[in-house]
């Protein structure tokens, strides 16, 4: 079975590179792959595309004449949520999570191998497709959560231990600890988690959530070693294994 919902239409792939050589080996490529490629040269061919055609994914370069990339990319994000993987020969991590932060979804530097390309293509798209786990109402206007003693409130960002204790817990591990008891006893991935965090800038570094959630399970886990809150579902991700209940609104 293939990767992609519905196998009579392939997905539509948009290669935007000033590059002709690099275009054309990827449309060559791609296509060979099942996919419909269409290319643009700058920054008005994309947006052209984009306002005529419907696209899947657009794979961009970040280094087109008289176009700042990362403009382009934010100016996408802003009326569409097509995922964006950003090419790039820059060396340097700032500017590759610059792509991210600008609302890419992944990037790839130059050069690179064609594989490459197509796996990170395919995991884009299959992110962008997976449905996100169901919002339960707690989501909408409820301020506070407990579990298993702990009081979680989402308003003042504050995690109290059953004896009154506040948990000191950077920005990051509120996030996932807010996510987590808002999708209690639900199996959530890492695709998952960072999509509900909103963290773009982990998509090329899901392996990010292992270090958070260990770091996490520190500070909530009688046992770390063995936990009980936050356990490891084996190759299908991680649950929070609470009863969550609303806390009182004050």
């Amino acid at each position: 079975m293939g990767p992609w919902p519905d196998v009579s239409k392939p997905p539509h792939i948009l290669v935007a590179d000033d590059a002709e050589a690099i275009r054309t080996m990827l449309r060559r490529y791609l296509s060979g792959e099942g996919f419909e490629v269409t290319e643009a040269a700058d920054g008005d061919g994309v947006r052209s595309l984009l306002e005529g055609e419907a696209v899947d994914l657009v794979l961009l370069d970040l280094v087109m004449p008289g176009e700042d990339g990362l403009s382009l990319v934010r100016e996408i994000r802003r009326t569409s949520s097509v995922p964006i993987i950003v090419l790039t020969g820059k060396g340097d991590l700032i500017d590759r999570v610059a792509g991210l932060e600008a609302g890419a979804d992944d990037y790839i530097a130059k050069p690179f191998h064609l594989r490459e390309v197509l796996a990170r293509i395919r995991t884009v798209l299959r992110r962008s497709a997976a449905p996100s786990p169901p919002t339960p109402p707690a989501e909408s206007g409820q301020q506070t959560l407990l579990f298993r003693g702990f009081r979680l409130n989402l308003v003042r960002r504050e995690l109290s231990r059953p004896d009154g204790e506040q948990v000191s817990l950077t920005a990051g591990e509120f996030d996932l600890l807010r996510v987590f008891a808002l999708h209690p006893n639900q199996v959530l991935n890492r695709d998952q988690l960072m999509d509900l965090i909103k963290g773009r800038e982990w998509a090329s570094y899901d392996r990010a959530i292992d270090s958070r959630i260990a770091r996490l399970r520190r500070k909530i886990e009688p046992h770390p070693d063995e936990p009980a809150l936050i356990k490891t579902v084996r190759g299908a991700g991680y649950v929070f294994a609470a009863s969550v209940m609303p806390g009182p609104n004050a």
